[in-house]
């Protein structure tokens, strides 16, 4: 879930609240002690004023790993199984041992000076780029915007779209964005040098990430009707105003009219070997065909103007996560997509970025424009302006034939997952913090309770965690399932137990996992520290029993893989699941309510029983665990009340 060139800013219009608010701000902001991150004074850019300052992502010591291990896998085995790991955790412990000599391999990697972050390079080669499966439903993920009450044609939202777009392009660039902070220290910034002008690029064994100059190349490709079109951000010095970029994205959608072109696009949808060889037939057809490829890949970004016209959260979703295949190229970081009847989304290729940075991009996008913040530039379109140049690519029979390869493996792989969304409207985080609870424990405690409710046991589940505070961080697993949430959902669905109880099992699973989370955004988790660990092992040496045993397979095998991103503005967002027994399942904190985007395969199996219309039981059962944890906790706070 991965640089510039804009327009000028205006300075927005404030009302006397607002700008009240921005001096309450400001003072709390000067009240607010320093980051003790030392400042860099070389830096390129306030953006990266700590960069070069901040921590590297540690190698935790192994001790506290395995016992942080041995405390995850308990819930999941009996006393026999248990005590196998021990014995295996005791023998790869041991001093001198293998497990000592790897830490030590990694230890020597983190304190090489031309190692940024030990995990880096690993990381990308072997969870992104070395990864074979197609990234449309497998690595790809989407936002779904709310309506925008203004612009209602697909040419002036998405207009409107790409001058915010291009507005924080020009902050990236420029390198003055401001810094995202957690609890007073700067994150790390590098990856959104990943966003604009990026493109992955297939190849054998491992894809890489082609970069462009992000002063040079000053063009969006829009693609319509599986048609390419390239459309000038400048001319004759000047950016284009949102008035001139949808008078573009009219004169392509009238060129394109009524008939579908051959779809390049899906070619970017297949396995990245199958699409290494289609790109290298492709690009041999014809020499033109290579400079097309490079004007798509070296663009800010994509907008696709489809000619669905989604309606319900469902439709809509299912149409930002993959759409009919066609009309993308799913290579690109950024993809904004507008349908025929105006709603639009975001489609994100997570390589090299993870959502974080593009969920800030699309909430500075849909909150400039709803609260009219974005520069729009002159009402008045310069006659002068030259049409979009159409990407025409030369095609033969061999391509063809790749193209209706590629239409077939994707409708395939599309009609086996399913995605539903539950908008839950009854409370969100303001009556959970009412509770006396945090947002994102209790939604994952409503997850597990949702999970047991529907399978009778707790299974592995993954939570994402942002390692941002570290130079280059990525993310590290918070295990959800401890022996205290085991205990939490097997008292919810025990009748004959009171509420105090209930509660009080509650409390404790939700410590637990805000325990563990804390742990995970410090670098200290168990599985990426593991990931190291057996990254260190060289060719010829036998994996440790640790590394072997079923349960090392088994608590990683993600039945549920959650995480949260938040927007006000935004009406879905989610990915697929990582295991064809398991959930994909992403949610949303909102004041008011609480979103969850539940995505499987549709013959859901998982051990031996079938599961017809799993993703939608799913979805109840959230509802009904929802409902049942506000319920609970309500009765806390009548009774606080009467004292």
């Amino acid at each position: 879930m991965s640089f510039l060139k804009n327009a000028t800013r205006v300075t927005p219009r404030f009302s006397l609240a607002a700008k009240n608010a921005v001096a309450r701000r400001a003072m709390a902001s000067a009240a607010r002690p320093a980051p003790k991150t030392p400042v860099d004074p070389k830096a390129a850019g306030p953006m990266l004023k700590y960069q070069a300052n901040l921590p590297k992502l540690p190698v935790p010591a192994l001790g506290g790993t395995l016992q942080k291990y041995l405390q995850s896998v308990r819930p999941l085995l009996d006393d026999a199984e248990y005590k196998k790991t021990e014995q295996a955790v005791k023998d790869f412990e041991a001093p001198g041992g293998f497990g000592q000599k790897l830490q030590e391999r990694l230890l020597a990697r983190f304190n090489d000076p031309s190692v940024v972050n030990w995990m880096e390079d690993w990381w990308l080669d072997q969870a992104y780029m070395g990864y074979r499966d197609p990234v449309v439903i497998y690595v790809s993920y989407f936002f779904l915007y709310k309506d925008d009450k203004l612009r209602k044609s697909p040419a002036q939202r998405a207009a409107a779209i790409t001058t915010a777009a291009l507005e924080f392009k020009k902050q990236v660039v420029d390198k003055t964005l401001s810094i995202e902070m957690a609890k007073g220290e700067p994150m790390c910034m590098d990856s959104y040098k990943y966003m604009f002008n990026n493109c992955r690029m297939p190849k054998k064994p491992s894809d890489y990430e082609a970069i462009f100059d992000p002063v040079k190349n000053n063009h969006v490709v829009v693609l319509r009707k599986n048609k390419f079109y390239v459309v000038d951000t400048f001319h004759n010095g000047k950016q284009l105003s949102t008035n001139e970029l949808q008078h573009q994205f009219q004169r392509i959608i009238d060129q394109a009219g009524s008939s579908k072109g051959l779809p390049i696009g899906v070619l970017t949808s297949d396995n990245r070997d199958r699409w290494t060889e289609y790109r290298e037939r492709l690009v041999a057809a014809n020499p033109d065909n290579a400079r097309y490829l490079e004007k798509v890949e070296s663009s800010d970004f994509v907008i696709c103007l489809d000619d669905q016209k989604p309606v319900t959260r469902d439709e809509g979703s299912r149409a930002c996560w993959h759409g009919d295949g066609r009309n993308r190229f799913f290579d690109k970081p950024l993809q904004f997509i507008v349908y025929e009847n105006g709603k639009a989304g975001f489609m994100g290729e997570h390589s090299c970025m993870d959502g974080t940075a593009t969920c800030r991009l699309n909430e500075y996008v849909c909150d400039g424009l709803n609260r009219d913040k974005i520069n729009h530039g002159d009402v008045e379109v310069r006659s002068d302006l030259p049409n979009p140049e159409e990407l025409k690519f030369h095609v033969n029979d061999t391509i063809t034939k790749d193209i209706q390869s590629a239409e077939s493996n994707f409708d395939q792989l599309i009609a086996k997952h399913d995605l539903t969304v539950l908008s839950y409207q009854s409370y969100g985080k303001n009556l959970i913090k009412k509770f006396k609870c945090s947002p994102d424990g209790f939604t994952q405690m409503v997850i597990q309770l949702a999970y047991y409710k529907m399978f009778g046991t707790s299974r592995p589940t993954y939570e994402s965690a942002q390692t941002r505070k570290f130079q280059r961080g990525r993310t590290e697993t918070a295990r959800t399932v401890t022996t205290e949430s085991v205990a939490f959902v097997k008292a919810m669905e025990d009748p004959h137990l009171d509420n105090q109880s209930k509660i009080a099992a509650f409390r404790a699973a939700l410590k637990t996992q805000g325990a563990y989370m804390a742990d995970a955004v410090n670098g200290h988790g168990v599985d990426r520290h593991f990931f190291g660990l057996k990254n260190c092992i060289q060719a010829g040496e036998e994996k440790p029993e640790l590394f072997t045993q079923p349960v090392h397979a088994y608590s990683s095998h993600w039945y549920l893989s959650t995480s949260q991103l938040s927007s006000e503005h935004f009406d879905g967002y989610g990915w697929g699941q990582v295991v064809n027994d398991g959930f994909g399942c992403a949610y949303m904190i909102k004041g008011n309510a609480l979103q969850f985007n539940v995505a499987s395969v549709k013959d859901l199996e998982v051990h031996g029983t079938k599961y017809v219309n799993g993703t939608h039981h799913f979805k109840q059962c959230l509802e009904d665990a929802a409902n049942d944890l506000r319920d609970l906790l309500n009765t806390e706070v009548e009774s606080e009340a009467k004292l």
